[in-house]
């Protein structure tokens, strides 16, 4: 438990910031749980990452988490990585230790298994292929948590088709590399279909991809949280397939977070819900 003592101190590292949600989920957390401490956007520029992630120490943070561009790049500047993270070749999460060293994690994949499981009970990554649009750092840790669920097959369908290809290499079966131009028949008898690219954000163009070939049965996620429901989900709605947005992802990382930082693992309820959704509008 926290020292009554200690003000706390976490943070979001990414440069831009300031769209960042994440200090609305971590000071409802902080309020909910009566500690006195404050969760703040930090807009670090790329040039300046390794400085400011060695500042967390002497400015008395208990850690910080690490979004875009930032994610790779933290993986070689923090002193300790799970295996994880290593993995997934990506940092979303770093830890000030005791003696003031950085150690990194991932929570992205248990964010994103939590979700699907906090809105879909009954979901299992081993119930039929998985395919997975994108081959970023989201699609490297959705593929982690597929994987290490069960999948037994795992398409990912990038648009460039050498990323999807390396992708497949560093994690090996059950992950092969599927063309752009034959994602709309890839669907076929997938059982999970999620997207990991930032197409359907607000401001971006919808994916570029049709249903027709996707068994009714499958369910459809998005990590886009802005807007809530992309095309992409509404079109899934409309054929009648069960959807999760990304919002929970974003929610469900805090748990693994808190642990770490500060030694508790808060409950994500409706109304903490409600109140990150509440600034989406």
């Amino acid at each position: 438990m926290p020292s009554p003592d200690r003000f706390l101190l976490a943070g979001v590292m990414g440069w831009p910031v300031m769209h960042s949600r994440s200090p609305t989920l971590h000071n409802y957390l902080f309020a909910r749980h009566g500690l006195a401490g404050t969760y703040v956007p930090l807009a670090i520029k790329p040039a300046t990452l390794e400085a400011a992630l060695r500042a967390l120490a002497p400015l008395g943070f208990s850690g910080c988490s690490v979004t875009i561009p930032h994610k790779e790049r933290a993986l070689a500047v923090v002193d300790v990585v799970d295996p994880a993270a290593r993995r997934i070749g990506a940092i979303s999460c770093v830890v000030v230790q005791p003696d003031g060293s950085l150690a990194g994690t991932n929570n992205d994949a248990f964010g994103f298994a939590h979700n699907i499981l906090q809105q879909q009970p009954d979901w299992r990554a081993d119930e039929g292929p998985a395919a997975v649009i994108g081959a970023g750092g989201g699609a490297r840790a959705v593929v982690y948590s597929l994987a290490d669920r069960g999948a037994r097959e795992i398409r990912v369908i990038n648009r460039t088709l050498a990323r999807a290809e390396s992708l497949a290499r560093d994690f090996g079966p059950p992950v092969v590399a599927v063309v752009w131009e034959e994602r709309h028949r890839a669907l076929e008898g997938v059982a999970t279909l999620v997207n990991t690219t930032s197409q359907g954000m607000t401001g971006q163009p919808p994916l570029d991809l049709t249903l027709e070939s996707l068994p009714p049965g499958a369910l459809v996620c998005d990590i886009v949280y802005v807007p809530m429901e992309t095309p992409l989900l509404a079109a899934a709605r409309r054929r009648g397939h069960r959807t999760v947005d990304g919002l929970g992802m974003l929610l469900h990382q805090a748990r693994p977070a808190w642990r770490a930082w500060f030694g508790l693992e808060p409950e994500i309820t409706p109304d903490l819900r409600a109140a990150v959704e509440a600034t989406l509008t």
